[in-house]
């Protein structure tokens, strides 16, 4: 029997069936490392416009990262070429989050941090165009489709490597814009384009995988602000009550909304599917992330100053709080595109979070985290009573299905 070949040129195209790789989780390794590196950051910068600035350097992680998510659900990344191309981001990938401690600060000496990371961040940016053209060859609207975003990937990557030569204030500003005009003309590009999602499984679990990334950094945190002070009762309560938030963060995204937003996916076809993938995935799962982040800090802020017995500061407060608030705000608008409805009890949760800040600012650090778990806790305890029923159903449908 002879085993047909597909010709050197053509990548083995995607279908229903396609699931998330083992080579995927691999490099999902790299972005692990990165979004411990803007956490990092911004306890070393410990200031408004450090938390502006470790935001960029999350937006510019997540845009790449969300761009091999499409490429993986198209093809096959763990074979051939691909992994090879994969293989080769992976490094620049890296090269890009050990340069974040200098990505707005170039220490004396070496090369020039920001600009080894606005390079390293083209290069994975432009091997991501590279790869798709290379997966997209027998498929030439899809390619005409990548050919189109490559506009953002220029334009905004320009001026992210201008802001890197310029250096100072400036800079912060010219990767700001840079990451905005990527995202704002890749959204305009992509609106009633070509663009593919041809496993709906995959790109689900994808995706939730990258919130389980952002959430075990928010674990790290814990450990990296544990790790620096003595074993005490407060360290301790203070690892209990970090945990505590991360659970239900965890909750309030996988327990049902997750697993309901899979199976509202999966019925959807074509440019609906393609649509909900770009709005609820693409685009509003980067607040999640972003909140889990924010919040990590806020938590690593408590532990860093677990023994003051008052004012914990306007901005521990504002990253505990204010990335909480984010991560509803974001995960009720999620469910709103693929759902139909906002999450109200979300938005409250938010709303309360928010209002907060400054209740918190003035209490000691460990009592403002004891805080905000408590009122992620009671949210989680509130929703899992009043949706009791909806919750069993989808959860007995979810099950039947995976049997």
């Amino acid at each position: 029997m002879h085993l047909q070949r597909r010709p050197l040129r053509a990548a083995r195209v995607s279908d229903e069936s396609h699931r998330v790789t083992t080579f995927e989780l691999f490099f999902d390794l790299v972005f692990v490392f990165a979004f411990t590196q803007v956490t990092g950051f911004m306890a070393h910068e410990h200031s408004f416009t450090g938390v502006l600035q470790g935001m960029i350097i999350l937006g510019l992680l997540w845009w790449s990262w969300v761009s091999y998510a499409w490429l993986g659900n198209q093809t096959h990344v763990d074979e051939g070429i691909m992994r090879l191309g994969l293989s080769a981001v992976m490094v620049a990938m890296f090269i890009t989050s050990l340069a974040i401690p200098e990505a707005f600060t170039d220490l004396e000496g070496g090369l020039s941090g920001p600009l080894v990371l606005a390079l390293a961040y083209f290069v994975v940016r432009l091997l991501h165009l590279l790869l798709y053209l290379y997966a997209s060859v027998e498929d030439k609207p899809l390619q005409r489709q990548v050919i189109r975003t490559s506009v953002a990937t220029f334009s905004g990557s320009a001026l992210i490597i201008t802001g890197a030569v310029i250096g100072g204030p400036a800079q912060t500003w010219f990767w700001l814009a840079g990451l905005a005009l990527d995202i704002t003309l890749t959204y305009l590009t992509s609106s009633g384009g070509d663009w593919r999602v041809l496993s709906a499984a995959h790109w689900t679990e994808r995706h939730g995988l990258v919130i389980i990334l952002a959430l075990g950094e928010s674990i790290v945190a814990i450990g990296v602000g544990a790790s620096q002070e003595p074993v005490s009762i407060p360290i301790l309560l203070g690892a209990v009550f970090g945990i505590a938030l991360s659970v239900c963060l965890w909750w309030l995204h996988f327990d049902v909304t997750a697993i309901a937003a899979e199976h509202r996916f999966a019925a959807l076809q074509g440019s609906a599917r393609t649509s909900a993938a770009v709005d609820g995935y693409t685009y509003l799962h980067l607040p999640m992330v972003a909140g889990i982040i924010l919040s990590a800090f806020g938590v690593e802020d408590v532990l860093a100053y677990i023994d003051k017995t008052k004012d914990f500061g306007v901005l521990g407060s504002f990253a505990l709080f204010g990335g909480a608030a984010l991560f509803l705000l974001g995960s009720s608008a999620f469910w709103r595109r693929i759902g139909g409805y906002w999450k109200k009890w979300r938005l409250g949760g938010a709303a309360v979070l928010m209002l907060l800040i400054p209740v918190a600012a003035p209490l000691a650090p460990l009592a403002a985290l004891a805080l905000a778990a408590v009122i992620a806790a009671v949210l989680v305890a509130v929703e899992s009573l009043l949706y009791a029923e909806t919750r069993a159903s989808v959860r007995e449908q979810h099950a039947r299905g995976q049997h």
